[in-house]
C-alpha cells in the first residue's frame, strides 16, 4: 500500500499535470469505489463544470480540490492516476475517468478495486471520516515530540503496532515503520510504553528523516507503485530491513529475521534491534 512518500510523490506529479483543467464529464465504471455521495449521479453531476485548483495530501490520502469540492482519494494497494489523451485506449482496470474540456483525461486505475473516493463540499473534508480521526502530519508543526511521547507512554501495544496507528502520526505503513525502528535501534516487539525518553526522541527524529529521504527519492517502488507520470520510486535501494529477510544487515552483517507483529510481516536485525 502506498505510504506517505508515495502519495506525496503522486500529489506532486498530479500538481504538474492537471491544475486548472476543467471537468467536462465523469465516467464511473466501478461504483463501489465511490463511497460518498452514495448516488453516483450526484458524484458526477457535482464535478461537471468544476476546475481542479489544487492537489493536497493528508496522511496516505490524496485530496483533489476543485472550485467547490474536495475529492478525498485513497489508493489502497494498487490505485494509480494517470493523464491520457481521450483517444488513447482505456484498459480494463480503469474504473474512474475525469474527462477534461481540453481533450485529456485523468484516469484512475485499480487492479484490485480496493481504492476509495469521497466527495465533500470544500472545507468539510476534515470534519468527517475518513480524515477526521487522523493524527498529526510528521512534517508539520503539529507533530510535537512531547505529544508523541505521551501517546506512546499510554500504549501497551508493540511499538510496531502503535506506529501503524494513524491516530498517533499519519503516513506510516509497513515499510517506513520497519525502517524507522531499525534506524532507531528499537525492536518492533518492544512495548510502546517501555521506551525511554532518549529512545523516543531518536525514533521521532528518524521517522521524520526516513520519510523525508523517501520523499526526495520519489518513494519506494515495491511491486507495482509508480507516480502519475509512470516513474518508479528509488528509495527501495536505500532500505535497511523491509523486504530483506534472510539477507545480511547492512550495518552489522547479522542475518535479518522476520516475524509477524500485529498481523503485519516485520523484518528486523536481531543484533542492531535487541
Amino acid at each position: 500500500m502506498p505510504e506517505l512518500p508515495e502519495v506525496e510523490t503522486v500529489r506532486r506529479t498530479l500538481q504538474e499535470l492537471v491544475i486548472n483543467k476543467e471537468i467536462k464529464d465523469v465516467t464511473v465504471k466501478w461504483n463501489k469505489i465511490i463511497k460518498h455521495p452514495e448516488e453516483i449521479t450526484q458524484f458526477k453531476d457535482a464535478l461537471i463544470g468544476q476546475s481542479i485548483l489544487g492537489i493536497g495530501r493528508r496522511g496516505k490520502f490524496l485530496i483533489i480540490y476543485t472550485n467547490q469540492y474536495a475529492l478525498v482519494s485513497h489508493l489502497r494497494m494498487e490505485g494509480r492516476y494517470g493523464l491520457f489523451q481521450k483517444n488513447e485506449e482505456v484498459d480494463k482496470h480503469t474504473h474512474v475517468i475525469f474527462h477534461f474540456t481540453d481533450g485529456t483525461e485523468l484516469r484512475y486505475r485499480d487492479v484490485r478495486k480496493f481504492g476509495t473516493m469521497h466527495l465533500f463540499s470544500k472545507g468539510n473534508e476534515e470534519k468527517v471520516l475518513p480524515l477526521s480521526q487522523l493524527g498529526p502530519e510528521p512534517f508539520s508543526d503539529d507533530f510535537h515530540l512531547q505529544s508523541f511521547a505521551s501517546k506512546l507512554a499510554q500504549s501497551k501495544r508493540a511499538i510496531k503496532t502503535a506506529l501503524l496507528d494513524q491516530k498517533i502520526v499519519v503516513g506510516l505503513g509497513n515499510i517506513y515503520v520497519d525502517e524507522s525502528l531499525f534506524r532507531s535501534g528499537i525492536h518492533p516487539e518492544r512495548q510502546a510504553n517501555s521506551l525511554n525518553s532518549k529512545e523516543i526522541a531518536l525514533l521521532y527524529n528518524e521517522i521524520i528523516a526516513t520519510l523525508s529521504e523517501a520523499v526526495e527519492k520519489g518513494g519506494s517502488t515495491i511491486r507495482s507503485y509508480v507516480n502519475s507520470q509512470g516513474q518508479i520510486g528509488m528509495f527501495q535501494l536505500e532500505l535497511f530491513v523491509y523486504g530483506r529477510k534472510g539477507e545480511q544487515c547492512k550495518v552489522c552483517g547479522s542475518i535479518l529475521e522476520r516475524k509477524v507483529v500485529g498481523g503485519r510481516g516485520t523484518v528486523f536485525c536481531p543484533t542492531c534491534q535487541k
